[in-house]
């Protein structure tokens, strides 16, 4: 698949997401700082799994509240599911990885 291609996916993804996760800061359950450190890890995750030639980036949802991860989705390995984890885990300001991906 082209760089661009996948550049184009990841960001209409990265937009979806963000508008959804920035309820957090209108519940009050993240200030402006928190969130712009967890868009940053989510995003830098995702960034990642487009560059990673295990992890299909759209199969696994990435979500972040202060610094806590949860991954999300259905891959086509276990193989795959591990490598989602242990990419997020070496994500700085990762507190922790919340593994809920399933495999087809």
């Amino acid at each position: 698949m082209p760089l661009a291609s996948l550049t184009v996916r990841l960001l209409a993804a990265s937009v979806l997401f963000s508008t959804l996760a920035a309820c957090d800061v209108v519940q009050g359950r993240q200030n402006v700082t928190e969130y712009a450190d967890d868009s940053n890890i989510t995003n830098t995750i995702r960034t990642r799994f487009v560059e990673d030639s295990v992890v299909h980036v759209l199969d696994v949802g990435v979500t972040t509240l202060n610094g806590n991860v949860r991954l999300t989705g259905v891959v086509n390995s276990d193989r795959e599911r591990q490598r989602a984890v242990q990419i997020a885990q070496r994500v700085k300001g990762v507190r922790n990885v919340s593994n809920e991906i399933g495999i087809r």
